[in-house]
């Protein structure tokens, strides 16, 4: 039944694609293309892509690859060197030539033949690459943050929702032992009433002003910039726009957004918040003077929910008398407990030894978070991080934002989304896209 699912699946994306005038390529999937040794019948594979193959995309695409029912059979980037390096890899994999290479995610998603995508992009770029390849009937694997903004993240959730795709998003934390454990023993009241949240994020990065250099030979700037304003070219601190765009506004929010999606969302599990969000908002950050970057380096938030719950999200070494640790730390009548990637760690300690009781709250369980996905391609049910978590964890970090630009205390309605008597507050909740680009 699962196969037949998939291949109807496959069938219709077809038909659509053909119905919008998509690029057409032969719905054929060679024997070849499996590679020597398979042990999966061409069925029963789930025939992939990836757009965006730097470093993340990369290892998810190495990732994907590990899985005997996955067909790796296109890769997209905007630098041909990344995808002559990802097409080999692929090719390696399977022992021949039949990987295929795009410049334009466009034409990756008008091939017709896929079942799903794993996307890993610079932040601008993530509402309107998912939203079309939902479109296109493609299950997604999608890096965090889910988008650059609020509105952008709404727009993926309704059209992931009206397509009936599966979506799971990069933050695998979900799928490791010590954060589900820790979520469970905070769920099931080992801290009595919890109060308070602490969560640690990392410390932002400043960098000088750069010369401007010819775009790099293979690098199709315009598209790389996408939807976000127009600039030259500049090397952004490690020899390319590859890595260090997440310390500019108009492609990320730092390192706050960029880890919101691990810590926040880990802090929101505990709680049972991970469909809801904060009534207040206040925050105050240190930006960069001059130079390059220009997203805080240091930054203090402080969110109040509807219970009367506290958040409180800094960059770990914010407050150097008392420093908030890398991770999240609930704080509830009966103790403490502090979770990060190293370790847990609780007060008193026995919390640590408490079992979890058959009757008590189970949350959903992976130990593997691509496999994860690809089971729920399978099933059609949702993954263990699916894209209104993930939704509500980043809109944290970036009403965190809004208030630090602002400079004053917000009142937000978490069910509407919207700011409460604040014209000025609600236009940052998106931001402008350079034509032709529009969700």
């Amino acid at each position: 039944m699962k196969n037949k699912s998939i291949n109807r699946r496959r069938f219709l994306k077809r038909a659509a694609g053909t119905a919008v005038g998509a690029i057409g390529f032969p719905y054929v999937i060679r024997s070849s293309a499996l590679g020597k040794g398979g042990t999966v019948a061409p069925s029963n594979r789930i025939v992939m892509g990836a757009i965006g193959v730097g470093s993340q995309g990369t290892n998810d695409m190495k990732g994907f690859l590990s899985k005997s029912e996955v067909q790796m059979a296109a890769v997209c980037d905007v630098d041909r060197k990344h995808r002559d390096k990802a097409k080999q890899i692929v090719n390696t994999k399977y022992q021949n030539n039949d990987c295929r290479t795009y410049l334009d995610f466009r034409d990756l998603i008008a091939r017709g033949d896929l079942d799903a995508v794993c996307l890993a992009l610079p932040d601008q770029w993530h509402g309107i690459i998912a939203i079309a390849a939902v479109r296109a009937g493609l299950d997604i694997h999608g890096q965090k943050p889910l988008a650059r903004t609020i509105v952008e993240c709404r727009a993926i959730c309704d059209a992931v929702k009206r397509y009936g795709v599966v979506w799971q998003t990069g933050s695998q934390q979900r799928s490791s032992r010590n954060f589900h454990y820790a979520c469970e023993l905070v769920r099931n009241g080992r801290l009595g009433k919890v109060h308070r949240v602490d969560v640690g994020l990392p410390t932002g990065q400043s960098c000088d002003p750069q010369p401007l250099l010819p775009v790099p030979e293979g690098l199709d700037w315009n598209m790389w910039l996408g939807p976000a304003p127009w600039r030259p070219f500049c090397d952004f601190g490690r020899g390319s726009c590859h890595w260090d765009w997440r310390w500019i506004m108009d492609y990320s929010g730092g390192q706050l957004t960029d880890w919101a999606g691990h810590h926040i969302d880990i802090a929101h599990w505990g709680l049972g918040l991970e469909y809801t969000g904060p009534v207040e908002i206040e925050g105050k950050g240190i930006f960069p003077r001059d130079g390059l970057y220009n997203v805080p380096i240091e930054y203090k938030i402080k969110c109040k929910y509807a219970n009367g719950l506290v958040m409180n999200i800094s960059n770990s070494d914010h407050d150097r008398s008392k420093p908030i640790s890398m991770g999240a730390k609930w704080y509830g009548e009966k103790g403490w407990l502090h979770v990060k990637r190293s370790g847990i760690w609780a007060q008193p300690e026995s919390i640590l030894k408490e079992i979890i009781g058959p009757d008590e709250i189970r949350l959903y369980e992976s130990r593997d978070h691509k496999q994860d996905f690809l089971n729920c391609i399978k099933s059609r049910q949702k993954p263990v991080a699916p894209v209104e978590v993930a939704h509500r964890s980043i809109s944290v970090a970036l009403l965190g934002e809004i208030a630090m630009l602002t400079g004053r205390k917000l009142k937000w309605d978490p069910q509407n989304e919207q700011f409460i008597n604040d014209d000025e507050a609600a236009r940052l909740l998106s931001r402008p896209m350079r034509s032709p680009w529009h969700l």
